[in-house]
Formats: structure tokens, sequence, C-alpha cells
């Protein structure tokens, strides 16, 4: 039997990867569509299948499932409320825009027992989680990084840039959640977390970990376009490890394979609970900065 699922959202990227992924996935049906402009879930409800749904918590109602593109603020709120429904959950990062919030996801999670999988793309791209999975298998690394040069607010051909929470959280919330994803299954958990600005919304995160290891990372939406670009790298023991070129997949792959641990209904390493912690480090080293 497939899974129904519901979206709520309409902007690009729900366009770009969860109404393909979940139109295209085998074990889902594509149930309705919801989004705080009508217009737009009509259209998108008529590409990919599904129909529009004027009142959230009537597709909520009538689905096992929801998957929200939603602004943090709003996806902690409706994750909540569709959580304590006994839906599934499938998430994107951040998970919310407070430590508050994303505990309160959590804690529906927990309260009825559905299952959550947090969209962090690489952790479901297949070449990136295989790489990342080697380092941390490898162990012994002395210190890592993982920088991402955005250029969402400094280019001019971004569909994010019409964004107001990613203008108001920056690049520390919006690809910070991507270089933790990376971090800390290869170095364990923060144990302390340091945080200082640059030009624009540039800020330079340093973390202690677990293992014994630290990192930094430099994450900005405003750089030069001709400066933008990921760096990944591990250093330890093991050698140098870089992240490769080329290794990454089109987002409605990686997309698919959260769809797929959905359905499975193990556990995921990238659950509510993953999100939550995620969340408690940005909001740590957003203390840091004031």
């Amino acid at each position: 039997m497939s899974l129904r699922v519901g979206l709520l959202g309409t902007g690009p990227w729900a366009w770009k990867a969860h109404a393909p992924a979940l139109a295209a996935h085998p074990d889902v049906e594509l149930a309705g569509v919801w989004g705080r402009r009508a217009d737009a879930a009509a259209r998108l409800a008529d590409e990919f299948g599904g129909r529009p749904y004027g009142d959230p918590d009537a597709l909520i109602e009538d689905v096992d499932a929801v998957a929200i593109a939603l602004p943090p603020a709003l996806q902690a709120e409706w994750a909540a409320k569709a959580a304590r429904a006994g839906r599934h959950l499938l998430l994107d990062k951040p998970l919310a825009a407070t430590v508050e919030a994303a505990r309160e996801v959590v804690a529906a999670v927990e309260a009825t027992g559905v299952r959550s999988v947090v969209f962090f793309t690489l952790r479901f791209d297949a070449g990136a989680s295989a790489w990342i999975a080697q380092q941390a298998a490898a162990g012994e690394w002395f210190t890592g990084r993982a920088d991402w040069y955005g250029a969402v607010f400094s280019g001019d051909t971004s569909p994010y840039a019409d964004s107001p929470w990613r203008r108001e959280k920056g690049g520390l919330w919006d690809v910070g959640p991507h270089a933790l994803s990376v971090l800390l299954p290869v170095l364990g958990d923060a144990t302390e977390v340091h945080a200082a600005r640059g030009q624009g919304d540039l800020v330079h995160l340093t973390l202690r970990h677990a293992s014994g290891a630290s990192s930094t990372s430099v994450l900005t939406l405003t750089a030069p376009p001709a400066g933008a670009g990921v760096a990944i790298e591990f250093r330890g023991a093991p050698g140098i490890a870089t992240f490769p070129d080329g290794v990454s997949g089109p987002a409605t792959d990686a997309m698919a394979r959260a769809i797929d641990a959905l359905v499975a209904g193990e556990p995921h390493p990238c659950d509510a609970r993953f999100g939550l912690r995620v969340t408690e480090i940005l909001a740590a080293a957003e203390e840091a900065l004031r």
C-alpha cells in the first residue's frame, strides 16, 4: 500500500525537490498540496498530482505523512501539529527557528511514535553519504573544516533570493546545517561552540567535538559569485580527506532516498532529534555572536 503524503509549501524547493521526488516515488502517493498562495498550490498539484487544499488541517487529516517545504518557523509549527495527529514527517533543515520550537516537534514525535526524517541533502545523496561514512569509519581525525560560500544574495540567478527567513537568519542557519550534517557524524557531537562575524552575513563557526577534534566552518549567503563554492576537508592520522568534486547527484535523487527512509520505517540518524541538536548548535552560535 502506498504511503499517502501531503505536501505543505509551494516555494522553489518544493518545485525542485519535494514535489518531483514524491510524484515519482513508487511507494508514495502525492495526495495533495497546500500553500500560502492558493494559485501556487493549484499549479503544483496540476504539475505533479494530488489536489490543492485550501485548509492545511484538512490535508493533514487526509494523509499518512506530511512533507514540509516551508520556512523553519512555520515548518516547526505544522510539523508538531501533524505529529500530534499521528502523521509521519518528511522535514527540511533547519528543523525550526528556535530551540524551543524544535523541542516541540521532538516531543510530539516521541509522544506519538511517528517516523521523522529531516532532509540534510548530503546525508541522503548516494555519493556524498558514502564519503561521509568512510571518514566516520576511519576516525582519528585531528581537525576538519566544512565551508559553504553561498551567493544567494550576491548573485542575480538564485531562486531563493526572495526568501525573508534567509535574509533574517543568514548563512549560519541556511547552510550551517549542511556543514554540521558532515562534521558531527565524523568528529562527534559539539561540546564547545564559538562564532565570529565577517562581512555581510558571513559567520566563522568553531567547534570542539566529543572526539577531541576541532572544526571550523565559514558560512555565508553573500559571497562574491566568483568566490562561491563548498570546501570540506578532514586531517588526521589517516591523512587528508578532501570532499571530491562531482560526487553529488541531483537533489531529486537525494530526496528520493529520504523518502525511502521514511517509507522503510527504520530509525534514521537524520531524524527530528538530530534536527533538534543542529538547531541547538546554531542557537548557541547565534548567542556567541551577541
